[in-house]
């Protein structure tokens, strides 16, 4: 039971950080692409 409840507590800085990655992958997605555009960004 201690492995499943420290595997609990673990996937949570896991499924964080994949989630993090996401989001900057499309802000800088979509910077270049304003870039390349020449607009802004916001």
């Amino acid at each position: 039971m201690t492995a499943l409840f420290a595997f609990y507590v673990l996937i949570w800085p896991a499924l964080t950080l994949g989630v993090l990655v996401l989001i900057c992958r499309a802000v800088l997605r979509d910077r270049r692409d304003a870039r390349q555009e020449q607009r802004e960004l916001v």
